[in-house]
C-alpha cells in the first residue's frame, strides 16, 4: 500500500523539485553575474532550503546533530559516507555558514539547472574520475583554494554511493590530497544514516517517510596526526562505527 501511494507522490515531488532547480538557475546567475560570489551564495542557501522542502512531500525529514561549536575562521574538510544525492542539500543546508565546496565528478557541471551553475561558479572541484592528469591537479589547486578562502571542502571518500547504506572501503587519494594543501584544516567526519531509503524501490517511486540523520564527530586538526595514514584512518573507523542499516 505504501509503495502504491508513493507513485503519485514521486510524480508530484519530481515536479517540485524540477520546478525549484528552473526558476533558481536564473536566479543564481543573476546574483552572481550583477552582486558576485556573496549573493551567489545565499542564492544557492535558498535553494537547498527549497529541495529538502521538496523532499518533505515524501514524509523525509531531517536531523542534524551538531554538538560542536566549529569555528568559521579556518578552513575545514567534512568526510563522509556517502548513500544518495539526498545527502547533498542537508549538508548545504545545515553547513552553509562554512560555505561547503564539493569535489564533484565533471559529467554533473553540465546539463542540470541550479546545480551545475553553481558547480562551476560556486568554488567547487569537477574532476574527470577517468583522467588522473586532469583530477589530481584540479583536487590540489580546490585545496589551495579552501586553504586561501578559509571555507569548507566536501569529499565522500567511498567514491560512489552506497546503495544499501553499508559502507565502501575509502579511497584515499583525494583525502590524502586535501590534507597536504590544507594544513591548517579541521577534518570534521559525519555519518549518515537512513538516506539511502529515499531510493529503496529505485529511481522510481521513491521510498515514503524515510528519516535522514546526521551526525556531527568532533573536529580533528590535521595537525594533531604526523601520519595522514592514521589520521584517515580514524576518520574512517569513526564514521563507520556510526552507520546503522
Amino acid at each position: 500500500m505504501v509503495k502504491l501511494i508513493s507513485y503519485p507522490l514521486t510524480i508530484i515531488y519530481a515536479f517540485a523539485f524540477l520546478l525549484t532547480i528552473v526558476i533558481f538557475h536564473p536566479i543564481q546567475a543573476f546574483c552572481y553575474r550583477v552582486f558576485g560570489y556573496q549573493a551567489l551564495k545565499k542564492s544557492v542557501d535558498a535553494l537547498q532550503f527549497f529541495l529538502m522542502r521538496c523532499l518533505n512531500i515524501l514524509g523525509t525529514r531531517f536531523t542534524f546533530d551538531n554538538p560542536h561549536d566549529i569555528p568559521t575562521d579556518q578552513p575545514i574538510i567534512i568526510v563522509s559516507n556517502h548513500q544518495s544525492m539526498y545527502d547533498i542539500s542537508p549538508l548545504m543546508w545545515y553547513m552553509r555558514k562554512h560555505h561547503p565546496k564539493f569535489i564533484s565528478k565533471i559529467e554533473l557541471g553540465k546539463g542540470i539547472p541550479s546545480v551545475s551553475y553553481n558547480l562551476r561558479h560556486g568554488g567547487s572541484c569537477l574532476i574527470d574520475r577517468k583522467n588522473p592528469r586532469q583530477s589530481l591537479p584540479a583536487i590540489m589547486k580546490f585545496g589551495e583554494y579552501i586553504e586561501e578562502t578559509k571555507r569548507a571542502a566536501v569529499i565522500f571518500p567511498e567514491g560512489t554511493r552506497s546503495v544499501d547504506g553499508k559502507p565502501k572501503p575509502f579511497q584515499t587519494k583525494g583525502l590524502e590530497i586535501l590534507l597536504k594543501k590544507i594544513p591548517s584544516a579541521l577534518v570534521v567526519p559525519i555519518t549518515i544514516n537512513n538516506s539511502w531509503k529515499t531510493l529503496r524501490y529505485g529511481k522510481f517511486p521513491m521510498g515514503l517517510g524515510t528519516h535522514i540523520k546526521f551526525t556531527v564527530h568532533k573536529p580533528i586538526k590535521v595537525s594533531t596526526f604526523a601520519n595522514r595514514q592514521d589520521l584517515i584512518n580514524s576518520v574512517e573507523t569513526t564514521i563507520v562505527e556510526h552507520i546503522k542499516n
